[in-house]
């Protein structure tokens, strides 16, 4: 399972490098230099860490494939993510080939923090909630249940909440406009995820209609 969590860090770091530097056509990029290495150590790090506190969750998180028990809705908007995000790494390689791109080091630290940040967050999440899967399904072979503690009591969606720093710190990171312009769209995006596994939890899972009355809030606390 090590070897495996390895060899997927190494090709998605490969993928992002070749994506930014073959459209920003230049090597010369201080802020995706630091976000691909924060990444190479970041990625491997939690992979190790969840390893040794829940290696049923690092198991289910690194399935990537369609599973059965998951909605077609939620197939299809697996598919529309995994396009924008391309789109999301292109455009801040173009912004960066056209000469848009801020390299100010107060930009760099501050989407590095928020990286950072985001990491700890989705940690907590994964700490807390066994069932954390990429993708919507109701775990039933896995004992799945309602879990309402920690990051849960404050809102009903903490990973995509935790997920929505990394994307603004990425940008900043980079020091794209670009890329920040696209923050809107994952937040429209993780919202109508929301919606999909809300429907699918409230039918299958045992007291997650319960849970959503007692939580408001799906993203933001006090606001959504």
């Amino acid at each position: 399972m090590i070897a495996k969590l390895l060899l997927q860090n190494t090709f998605f770091v490969i993928t992002m490098a070749v994506l930014l530097f073959a459209f920003a056509g230049t090597l010369h990029w201080p802020g995706a230099w630091v976000y691909l290495i924060a990444s190479a150590v970041i990625g491997p790090a939690c992979g190790l860490w969840l390893a040794k506190v829940d290696p049923g969750l690092l198991a289910e998180r690194m399935r990537l494939t369609a599973r059965e028990g998951q909605p077609t809705e939620d197939k299809r908007f697996m598919l529309v993510f995994l396009v924008v995000a391309v789109l999301w790494f292109v455009a801040m390689g173009l912004e960066r080939r056209f000469g848009g791109v801020n390299d100010g080091v107060p930009l760099i630290v501050l989407g590095l923090v928020l990286y950072l940040v985001s990491t700890v967050a989705i940690l907590w999440v994964f700490r807390t909630n066994s069932f954390a899967a990429p993708v919507v399904k109701v775990q039933t072979e896995r004992d799945h249940h309602v879990i309402s503690t920690g990051p849960y009591a404050l809102v009903r969606h903490p990973m995509y909440t935790s997920v929505m720093l990394f994307f603004i710190g990425v940008p900043l990171t980079l020091g794209s406009w670009w890329g920040l312009a696209f923050v809107p769209v994952f937040f429209v995006m993780f919202a109508i995820r929301t919606r999909i596994e809300e429907r699918t939890l409230v039918t299958g899972l045992s007291g997650y209609a319960d849970y959503t009355a007692r939580v408001r809030y799906r993203l933001v606390p006090g606001l959504w």
